[in-house]
């Protein structure tokens, strides 16, 4: 098997309403690792969550987001922004260049707090499974206006995502702050 080589702006585009995806090496390609871009935009908010067979790393390559990866004293309320571990660790908010690694079992989130799109390399293990949760997540999507909620858990539910607080994309044009992009029950 020969090695790959991804130009700049190639590999596979995935748009949802929240993010632009760009697939760059896949399990399709013989890689353990799924590696993508990923393009943030200001006010998008993946919420707290947690995987228990998948581990990920995010490496800030222009802009800045709010991260979160550890266990909080009390997973308490629907913003993650507040909480605190037990050793006093709290979210940080990190530019270009700045890394985060997620080990199975940990909670985490990332948020745009500003007014300007981040780029970001996105990498999940094994694959393919975040590949297929991309490709899945822009279906349901697609279906219509409104997101189907059920959809998106039966997705998350597949796919190891285990949400803790509510997915949010608060654009800074919006008058309505604080709406969910995907309805919770």
């Amino acid at each position: 098997m020969d090695g790959l080589i991804v130009p700049p702006g190639q590999g596979r585009k995935l748009t949802t309403k929240a993010q632009d995806v760009t697939f760059k090496v896949t399990g399709a390609d013989g890689s353990a690792v799924s590696t993508f871009e990923v393009v943030v935009p200001p006010g998008f908010d993946v919420g707290a969550h947690v995987h228990e067979r998948t581990g990920e790393f995010f490496y800030i390559l222009d802009g800045e987001l709010e991260l979160l990866a550890f266990e909080p004293v009390e997973r308490k309320g629907d913003r993650w922004q507040d909480w605190e571990s037990p050793n006093g660790d709290r979210v940080v908010r990190a530019g270009t260049g700045s890394c985060m690694f997620v080990p199975t079992g940990t909670p985490h989130a990332f948020r745009n707090p500003t007014d300007k799109p981040t780029r970001m390399l996105f990498q999940s293990y094994p694959a393919p499974d975040h590949e297929r949760y991309f490709e899945e997540i822009c279906e349901i999507f697609a279906a219509g206006d409104d997101v189907d909620p059920e959809a998106v858990q039966r997705l998350r539910d597949r796919y190891d995502v285990k949400q803790i607080t509510p997915l949010r994309y608060e654009p800074p044009a919006l008058e309505h702050v604080g709406a969910p992009l995907v309805s919770e029950r």
